[in-house]
C-alpha cells in the first residue's frame, strides 16, 4: 500500500449537549479544500452525505456510549465504496423543551476528528417522559446544513429514537412538512427506533416512507456491538507515528488549522477506545480518509503526489526548523520521511487485514441487529441509487453482502 501509487481500499455518532465546545476549534481556511483520491478528478468523485438526527434523553445512554465507538467504523465502510466517495457527516442531538437543550447542532464537514472529538464529550440525559422533540430536530437536519445541491450526491439523514415526536408544539414544523422539504432537495430520512416504546413505530415508519427511507429497530441498549481485536493496539500507535511524521506548510490560517488538528488526532487517538481508534487508522488510510488525516496542506504528500513542487513553496510558509534548509536538503528530507510513511502504510494495510477477518469470525457468533449493521444495510441499497457499491467490509466474500431489512 504505496502512497506513491494506491491508498488502502477499505456516522455513528449522536450529538448531545456539547453546546459551544464546536466554536472553539480552529475552522478550516476558506478555499483550502485538497482532493486527495488518487486518480480521481473532484468533478468524478461521487459524494456521501449524511447527518444522524439522535434522541440524547437519559433513556439512550446504552446506545449513545456505544455508538460514540462506532463512527469511525460506519465511515470505513463508506469509504469502501466504489468508486471511492468524498465523505461528510453531520449531527443533531434532540431532548425535548424543559431539557438542558431542545437540539445541538455539529456541522457537516469531511474532517470527521472534529465531529468525533465533539462525541467523546457527549452524555446522555434529560428526558424521563414522552413524547420528544423529533420534528425541531428533523427540520433542522432537512433545513439547516449545506446540503450539495448536485442531484448526484448521495443525501441521507439517519434519526435514531426511542420515543415519538411532540405533536402538541403549535410552532413546531411537523415532520410530515420535513419530510416534503427533504424530498424536494433530495434528501433521504431513514428511521431506526431503539426498542419497542408504544407509539414509536407508527410515526418512524411513516418518517421513512415520506421519502421513500427505510425503517429498521434494534435492541435499545444492545443494539451496539463492540468488537475488540488483538491488532487495534499496534494499528493505533502505528496512526500516531504517521501523526508525528507530519509537516504542515502555508499560510498562517492554515497552519493554525493544521496544528489545532494535530491536537485533536493526538487526543482522540490516545483518549478513545480501543476499537475507535483502531477503525479511525483505517478509516485513514482510505482513498475517502486522506482528507481527514493529512487536512488542508501537508508538505511530504503534497510534494509526492504532485500536487506542489518544492521549489514553488515560500519559505516562509514552511515551519521555522525548515526554513533555513536549502531545495536539496529539503528533497532528500522529505524522500527519507515519505521512505517512513510507507513502511507504517504497508504494516497497516496488513494488520487491517488481519483485524477485519478477526472482526468477521466474531459477528459471525453474535445474535441480532446491530445499529452499524442497520446503517450498513441502508447505505448499499441507497448508494446504488447513485452508482455506488457498498461491502460489508469484507470484500472477499459474496455470501457476506447483506440484504436490506424491512423490519
Amino acid at each position: 500500500m504505496k502512497r506513491t501509487h494506491t491508498a488502502l481500499a477499505l456516522t455513528l455518532a449522536l450529538a448531545a449537549g456539547l453546546s459551544h465546545a464546536a466554536m472553539d476549534r480552529t475552522p478550516r481556511p476558506s478555499g483550502s479544500t485538497v482532493v486527495r483520491c488518487k486518480g480521481v478528478s473532484q468533478q468524478q468523485q461521487k459524494k456521501v452525505e449524511v447527518v444522524f438526527v439522535l434522541d440524547t434523553t437519559g433513556s439512550m445512554s446504552g446506545l449513545i456510549e456505544g455508538a460514540k465507538q462506532k463512527i469511525w467504523s460506519i465511515a470505513s465502510t463508506i469509504s469502501q465504496a466504489q468508486p471511492a466517495p468524498e465523505i461528510r457527516m453531520g449531527l443533531v442531538g434532540y431532548r425535548d423543551r424543559g431539557d438542558q437543550y431542545v437540539t445541538t447542532k455539529t456541522t457537516m464537514t469531511d474532517d470527521l476528528d472534529t465531529v468525533y472529538e465533539t462525541l467523546m464529550g457527549f452524555e446522555a440525559g434529560g428526558g424521563g417522559d414522552t413524547p420528544e422533540s423529533v420534528n425541531e430536530a428533523l427540520f433542522e437536519a432537512v433545513e439547516r446544513f449545506d446540503w450539495s445541491d448536485d442531484p448526484s450526491t448521495l443525501k441521507i439523514v439517519f434519526l435514531v429514537g426511542d420515543a415519538p415526536p411532540q405533536m402538541g408544539y403549535d410552532d413546531d414544523v411537523k415532520y410530515q412538512a420535513s419530510c416534503k422539504l427533504a424530498a424536494e432537495k433530495g434528501i433521504i430520512v431513514n428511521t431506526i427506533q431503539c426498542g419497542n416504546l408504544h407509539g414509536t413505530k407508527d410515526h418512524w415508519t411513516k418518517i421513512a416512507g415520506l421519502t421513500n427511507g427505510q425503517y429498521a429497530a434494534i435492541d435499545q441498549d444492545s443494539g451496539v456491538q463492540r468488537i475488540t481485536t488483538p491488532y487495534d493496539q499496534e494499528i493505533t500507535e502505528l496512526d500516531q507515528q504517521l501523526t508525528s511524521l507530519m509537516i504542515d506548510y502555508g499560510s498562517r490560517d492554515e497552519v493554525l488549522y493544521q496544528e489545532s488538528k494535530r491536537d485533536r488526532a493526538i487526543k482522540i487517538s490516545s483518549s478513545a477506545a480501543p476499537e475507535a481508534s483502531a477503525d479511525r487508522a483505517i478509516y485513514n488510510q482510505t482513498a475517502a480518509g486522506r482528507s481527514n488525516l493529512y487536512g488542508v496542506k501537508e508538505l511530504v504528500d503534497d510534494v509526492v503526489d504532485g500536487r506542489v513542487a518544492l521549489e514553488d513553496v515560500e519559505k516562509d510558509e514552511l515551519p521555522e526548523e525548515y526554513q533555513s534548509k536549502t531545495t536539496d536538503e529539503l528533497k532528500k528530507l522529505i524522500a527519507e520521511n515519505n521512505e517512513q510513511r510507507v513502511k507504517i502504510e504497508s504494516r497497516l494495510a496488513e494488520l487491517a487485514k488481519l483485524r477485519r477477518d478477526h472482526q468477521d469470525k466474531a459477528r459471525a457468533s453474535m445474535k441480532g441487529d446491530s445499529f452499524d449493521m442497520q446503517v450498513l444495510i441502508t447505505l448499499q441499497k441507497q448508494g446504488e441509487s447513485i452508482g455506488l457499491t457498498i461491502t460489508s467490509g469484507t470484500e472477499d466474500s459474496k455470501e457476506d453482502k447483506v440484504g436490506l431489512s424491512e423490519d
